[in-house]
């Protein structure tokens, strides 16, 4: 909307934001996750899956260890109840995630569509802190436990001992410069990583089976402890169910999964409305993804328990947090060891890359769109090293710690997986779908016991996303208000009848008058002009034609503006707009009926009554309130040249 010329940015600049000018076309969101152009068709499902996977399947560097750690004895049998609330509960959900939002909006999107105006921004703002402590974790977690295998190999451990702050950032730094290179589509790697990781897990789970079966009194000796510990089945299960809120780490991966939904190919005949071979395809990726994980979670689960000491779990112990790579080493020597160690670091390094893309297509998704980040917060860039320097200081908050940090991506991943429980139980019960409705309200309970068993035993989960949250919400209120008097209308589209009178006044003078609309009879349009007249000391002869802006949501930031023309009481013409900013509106339309007839257009406004700061909050929030100085202020901003400047007049 504006006119004035701006100097040439920097080489480094436009490298920085390159892309910037082709961000959300289509609704779509920048980053990785964009929608693919035209000429990119698509990846086939069980590709893609692979891209889900780096995440998923990783956890199996550590999900053993948590489980036998947070369970003992008991690690196969509270490990099947997350696979059974994994598969009867998670992977139904998320596969109508993946149906109510076909473009990787996510279970968010569907909760922003049922609230409005700012409850509904603060809604989401708190999702998304949330969703930053479940993806920066991931990196964080990830590195952590990638630097750990590093570390705790026998052929490395005696050199990298004690540097493992200092190894997890630097893969923490190699990811960043991974993305700031250019990181488009990881596909290709995500495949290789993951076939390699889970044929090594293959080759570990069944050579630990034979150990297993060859020794008999291995399976008499673990279960008479079990049935010693916890007498029966039910108890088994009752505790199991106790102490499953630690294993949740297990679930990660399905938001990720409707997140790479926009790479999947889909069909030929697929359109944005109605994508029905990407749902059906993703929906595939989800349930082939979580059946996988449920097979090796069982057996890793089992053969870790019955074999490896319950010392070895404890912090110190070789187990720790490789819990399948002590048993590779263990069983299958150094050298296959550490071949697993490498796969292993590897995949959990890119579980981080996972967890970045997820950033990048969430984040410049809402808080650009709601004013509440910096204009450059769509471009990829700027916002990799944003999401680095915070992986950082997380990193160093929890001392490169896995454990320390499984609070807090827990608590992540089970608020997300709640939102989307509560979000599908919700559509479904729109759409009158009666047993869905209590299915997935019975699977929003579960998780959301879960959640809150996760928070009173882990409480710094909920700190730490606490804190993304407070952090969230200032930035964002901050750059709401620091961007209050930027031009935030995208285009200006007039009627003909508006396109007529601004034409017709354009071989004269261009008079505006800014009207709140009353009971828009004709004494209320006389009595405007009188005063306009009165208080600018014009003559009669100066005809006006009246600008009415109704406010919409005005938590909305930006967005296109139509303009109406009509003529009330057969004499006077009126154009009508529907904005989320008054002031906003106004400074647009004078502009625009400046750039369609090269004349300077006036604006004329009443002083608004009562105090200026509580009229500058009633504009901040909801849209109105010191209009004239507001929409002066707005104008000077977009336009800095005063001779080509629209006039404000106020009496």
């Amino acid at each position: 909307m504006t006119a004035t010329e701006q100097p040439p940015p920097s080489r480094l600049r436009t490298w920085m934001l390159e892309g910037l000018s082709d961000m959300g076309k289509h609704g779509g969101p920048p980053g990785p996750h964009a929608e693919p152009e035209a000429a990119h068709k698509g990846q086939r499902w069980y590709r893609v899956m692979c891209l889900t996977g780096v995440d998923y399947f990783s956890t199996l560097g550590y999900q053993p260890g948590i489980a036998a750690l947070a369970a003992g004895l008991l690690s196969p049998v509270a490990t099947l109840v997350l696979v059974v609330v994994t598969l009867a509960g998670a992977l139904p959900v998320y596969r109508r995630v993946a149906e109510e939002s076909p473009h990787g909006e996510g279970s968010i999107a569907m909760l922003e569509r049922l609230l409005s105006f700012w409850k509904g921004k603060l809604f989401v703002l708190t999702l998304l802190g949330f969703a930053a402590t479940d993806f920066l974790i991931t990196i964080t977690l990830s590195a952590a436990d990638a630097s750990t295998h590093l570390i705790e190999n026998p052929h490395l451990t005696g050199v990298l001992h004690g540097q493992q702050m200092l190894i997890t950032l630097l893969l923490v730094a190699l990811l960043g410069a991974v993305f700031l290179k250019g990181f488009l589509e990881a596909i290709g790697v995500a495949v290789a990583l993951v076939v390699v990781y889970l044929g090594l897990n293959a080759v570990v789970v069944m050579v630990g089976l034979w150990h297993v079966l060859t020794a008999g009194h291995l399976v008499t000796d673990w279960t008479g402890a079990l049935t010693a510990e916890h007498g029966n089945v039910f108890a088994m299960v009752g505790v199991s169910l106790l102490v499953f809120p630690k294993l949740a780490l297990g679930l990660s991966g399905f938001e990720t999964g409707v997140a790479v939904m926009p790479h999947v190919q889909g069909d030929q005949d697929d359109t944005e409305e109605n994508p029905k071979g990407r749902i059906r395809d993703t929906k595939k990726l989800l349930t082939a993804a979580a059946l996988i994980m449920s097979v090796f979670l069982i057996a890793t689960s089992f053969i870790t328990t019955v074999l490896i000491p319950a010392k070895e779990f404890k912090p110190g112990g070789q187990a720790n947090g490789r819990a399948l790579a002590y048993l590779s080493h263990e069983y299958l020597g150094s050298g296959f060891g550490t071949v697993y160690d490498i796969s292993t670091i590897a995949i959990l390094w890119f579980a981080g890359a996972s967890a970045m893309a997820g950033l990048l297509n969430l984040m410049p998704r809402y808080l650009p769109r709601y004013g509440m980040a910096p204009h450059w917060a769509r471009a990829v860039r700027p916002m990799v090293i944003v999401f680095t320097l915070v992986a950082f200081l997380v990193t160093w908050i929890f001392d490169a710690n896995v454990d320390a940090q499984g609070g807090a991506y827990a608590t992540g991943v089970l608020v997300l997986m709640s939102s989307a429980a509560i979000a599908v139980t919700i559509a479904s019960r729109r759409a009158a779908q009666r047993g869905w409705t209590v299915a997935f309200a019975t699977v929003s309970a579960v998780l959301l016991y879960v959640t809150v068993a996760n928070v009173v035993e882990r409480p710094d989960g909920v700190k730490i996303g606490a804190c993304f949250i407070v952090g969230i919400m200032l930035i964002s209120l901050t750059s709401r208000l620091a961007r209050a008097f930027e031009l935030r209308v995208t285009s200006v589209t007039l009627d003909s009848m508006a396109e007529r009178f601004i034409r017709d006044m354009a071989s004269r003078k261009m008079r505006f008058i800014a009207n709140e609309p009353g009971r828009r009879d004709k004494a209320e349009y006389r009595d405007k002009i009188e005063q306009i007249r009165a208080d600018n000391d014009m003559p009669e002869q100066e005809d006006f034609v009246f600008v009415e802006v109704t406010v919409t949501d005005p938590s909305e930031f930006e967005a296109g503006l139509t303009v109406r023309g009509e003529v009330l009481h057969n004499r006077y013409r009126v154009l009508t707009v529907e904005s989320s900013s008054i002031p906003n509106a106004l400074a647009a339309l004078v502009l625009h009926a400046r750039n369609i007839t090269g004349c300077t257009p006036h604006i004329y406004f009443e002083w608004t009554e009562g105090n200026p700061f509580a009229n500058f909050l009633r504009f901040f929030l909801f849209g109105q309130g010191e209009v004239a100085p507001v929409t002066r202020e707005v104008l000077r901003e977009a336009e800095p040249d005063r001779v080509r400047r629209p006039r404000v007049h106020t009496g």
